[in-house]
């Protein structure tokens, strides 16, 4: 007796396999995260992460234009401060002029319908490294929210779509919320980072912005006492769920690959959109594998930004949105 129903039958050539395939990666999934820094004309790559660039303002102009051709519409903007610019209060982050403010202005004015997301930390403006206030050895919470919360305003004014505060602090979602809608930016969204963890995949990021925590006595010399342990899996959901109720209009699970079982925990379990970081270790681990021949690098990139998606993510930030989509084309 055969059987009767041979599931390779649907395997059978290109064709039929992508008839009814179930995930279905577009440039419309990606976030795509830029670095930018003071100067001109500078398109500087990032030393642990391959191929991937920090630009100046007129050479983020080119940048966006280029995204935009591709089809991809998602900005996420970090800032490398210069070290004199730097405090422990961040206190740059509030000056309207200053270069987060200046770089979403750019993307405004030359892509107007850009989706610009920035960053909301104050690690890359911090002289310790670490995303809020330090006082007696230890990471002020509320203080620190204070802070955000200006800082939030301060993009909003300058035209930012979404902020994404990315820094842990208790609260600060419902801090930032009141900010935007006190000052009338109802219309502003938030991109919680929910389920971020203190993962060690962060540090070519750090070497990007020169945002890890300085190595000083009577400083933490981490970011565990704000960053989730990665051992946990209830407490992503704790998180996330807070989030949601204190105004997320989207949460994020942070690192991607190996916290894929947390994207879909929350997935299942919330009625917002799902994003995914697929962070600068995770890119540069397969850059060097790829650099020694170990691995096919193209094979390897898309099978892991469909594993993303399979997962649950309904938005992608990651520094392969351009090569996936070129790939793709």
């Amino acid at each position: 007796m055969y059987p009767l129903r041979r599931n390779r039958r649907l395997r059978t050539n290109d064709a039929i396999r992508g008839l009814v395939r179930e995930t279905i990666i577009t440039p419309n999934d990606f976030l795509v995260p830029l670095f930018v820094v003071e100067g001109k004309g500078i398109k500087q790559e990032i030393a642990s992460m391959p191929n991937y660039y920090r630009f100046s303002l007129d050479l983020l102009e080119h940048e966006v234009k280029e995204l935009w051709k591709l089809g991809l519409k998602s900005v996420l903007l970090f800032v490398k401060v210069p070290d004199n610019l730097k405090d422990n209060k961040g206190t740059e982050a509030l000056n309207p002029n200053g270069l987060m403010q200046r770089a979403i202005k750019t993307v405004k004015n030359v892509c107007p319908g850009m989706l610009v997301m920035t960053d909301v930390a104050l690690d890359p403006y911090s002289s310790y490294g670490h995303d809020g206030i330090i006082s007696d050895g230890k990471i002020i919470n509320d203080d620190t929210i204070d802070v955000l919360a200006e800082m939030s305003l301060s993009h909003a004014e300058a035209g930012a779509d979404f902020v994404a505060p990315s820094d842990m602090m208790d609260g600060r979602i419902l801090s930032i919320r009141e900010a935007l809608e006190d000052d009338g930016y109802t219309d502003t969204g938030i991109m919680s980072y929910s389920a971020k963890y203190a993962s060690a995949f962060y540090g070519p990021f750090r070497d990007a912005l020169d945002s890890a925590p300085a190595d000083i006595a009577n400083i933490p010399k981490d970011k565990k006492t704000y960053q989730m342990d990665f051992a946990n899996r209830f407490e992503a959901l704790k998180e996330t769920e807070m989030d949601i109720d204190e105004g997320a209009d989207i949460v994020m699970v942070k690192p991607g690959l190996c916290y894929l079982d947390i994207v879909r925990e929350i997935k299942n379990e919330v009625d917002v959109p799902v994003a995914v970081y697929q962070v600068s270790g995770e890119y540069a681990m397969l850059k060097a594998a790829a650099e020694k021949g170990w691995l096919d690098h193209d094979a390897v990139m898309l099978e892991q930004i469909i594993a993303i998606k399979r997962a649950g993510a309904d938005i992608i930030a990651s520094y392969f949105a351009k090569d996936v989509v070129k790939l793709l084309s």
